[in-house]
């Protein structure tokens, strides 16, 4: 399930099960995603909370506000991820390909997060005074992508863009240099 996923993403998917142990709870959530996000430290996601002022301290005590501690037993075994969490990983995959990206990254997972506007980590965002669109804006500043286009402006791109621009930019029309009388003629065939 994991292969796509960049080496800090998958320590984040780690991490989240470790605060989801912690909390002895027995299923991974979006908000331990999250907590699994800021902790990690070094990664895209993790600087564009740092850039919007969200640290562990604050994320973990309204993570603790918004879900309470399991009862203490000891869990033992693989953690299943709740249905939101799924949908987390299914968005971050979407947003790697709308990116153009073949991995998963910690920004991907952020992204999905963002989306999953129902999930817990969204409400601590939310109750954090984030503004979720303002996550999507920083991270794809941080990446330097374009925005998602509106469906009506991909048409008119891919209208005026070419079908294949590495054979444009690589290659010579023969069939266009042969109309306008540009080709050397051909003798002997």
């Amino acid at each position: 399930m994991f292969d796509r996923f960049t080496d800090r993403a998958r320590k984040v998917m780690g991490l989240a099960r470790q605060e989801a142990q912690r909390l002895n709870h027995e299923y991974i959530g979006t908000e331990h995603i999250l907590l699994g996000l800021v902790q990690e430290g070094s990664g895209v996601a993790a600087n564009v909370l740092k850039n919007l002022d969200i640290d562990l301290r604050k994320v973990r005590s309204e993570v603790e506000k918004l879900v309470k501690t399991g009862p203490s037993m000891v869990t033992m075994g693989q953690l299943p991820f709740t249905p939101r969490a799924k949908k987390v990983l299914e968005l971050a995959l979407e947003e790697a390909s709308n990116l153009g990206h073949n991995y998963i990254g910690t920004e991907h997972i952020l992204l999905g997060l963002i989306k999953e506007q129902d999930g817990k980590a969204a409400k601590v965002l939310t109750n954090l005074g984030v503004q979720l669109d303002s996550v999507r804006s920083e991270i794809l500043d941080f990446l330097g992508a374009e925005p998602q286009q509106t469906e009506g402006e991909k048409e008119t791109a891919t209208t005026s863009k070419s079908k294949t621009p590495a054979l444009d930019s690589f290659g010579r029309d023969l069939t266009e240099l042969a109309r306008e009388g540009k080709l050397d003629p051909v003798i002997g065939r």
